[in-house]
């Protein structure tokens, strides 16, 4: 059974994950093993723990404990599940936001960049994207769309904030993904992927180019929001490829142009393959 804790002390230490704790401080960038994230709504627990996540407490409704909870909680054995009427958590910050029910859970060990790329063919490289909903909505695509794993520099936001989990709709917990420990390229091109920069340039390969369906294994590169890539990314991969653009459009916010461009260079490798 769980413990089922009625809050009567919003200053409780123990909600102070869910209330007054900062996503960074969340992270424990010392520790990173010891550090919790956030999942928001019934079905990104879900997924989360499908994934093998640790739950290490619950908040939520009191209704939901019988209603969209029961599941979950069935799933969770002797796990602390700290509730409240609606009007009562809104005073907890960020709460009316959620879908009902929030879980803080125990970060797992990221894989190394070699143990993500072992026997793929198709992976994203994030590359300072800053904003968790357009990581949380690039990595969904990659999911849907046929990407084999994920790699985000330094400079990206984390795929475990709430916000960026909550966009991609826990596929953040279907799909592979792990930090780059810098910018550059190298590693990933010692392991035989041909790089692909997604950017603006006159001198880029159409996204339908035959010769990038072609390629075995291959990394699609995409930069941060407003700037894209920097010279120096795109002068180090082997392809710059641009979204061909009608009606005076100069560009497409990075989200969206993920979802074109897995599409096309992931989906139409698998049909050949099928």
């Amino acid at each position: 059974m769980n413990r089922i804790i009625e809050i009567t002390d919003f200053l409780a230490p123990e909600l102070d994950v869910y209330a007054r704790l900062s996503e960074v401080q969340l992270l424990n960038r010392e520790f990173p093993e010891k550090g919790l994230f956030i999942a928001e709504s019934p079905k990104v627990i879900e997924r989360a723990l499908d994934g093998g996540y640790e739950p290490v407490s619950f908040l939520m409704e009191k209704k939901h404990i019988e209603d969209e909870g029961k599941h979950i909680l069935a799933r969770t054995k002797d796990v602390p599940v700290f509730c409240a009427e609606f009007d009562v958590l809104t005073q907890l910050t960020g709460f009316k936001l959620t879908r009902g029910m929030l879980c803080a859970m125990r970060r797992k060990r990221l894989p190394t960049v070699k143990e993500i790329c072992e026997n793929k063919s198709r992976i994203v490289i994030l590359d300072k994207v800053m904003n968790p909903t357009n990581v949380g909505a690039i990595i969904r695509s990659a999911a849907a769309l046929g990407m084999d794993a994920v790699l985000l520099t330094p400079g990206c936001s984390d795929p475990l904030y709430r916000r960026a989990a909550r966009v991609s709709m826990g596929t953040v917990f279907q799909i592979e993904w792990t930090f780059l420990p810098d910018d550059s390229l190298d590693e990933i091109k010692s392991m035989e992927f041909k790089t692909v920069a997604m950017a603006l340039k006159d001198n880029s390969l159409s996204i339908s180019d035959q010769r990038l369906i072609a390629e075995k294994k291959l990394a699609v590169v995409m930069g941060t929001e407003g700037d894209g890539l920097s010279d120096k990314t795109i002068y180090e991969c082997d392809f710059t490829v641009k979204i061909p653009m009608y009606h005076g459009v100069d560009s497409l916010n990075v989200a969206a142009a993920s979802a074109v461009a897995f599409y096309q260079l992931a989906h139409k490798q698998n049909k050949q393959e099928d």
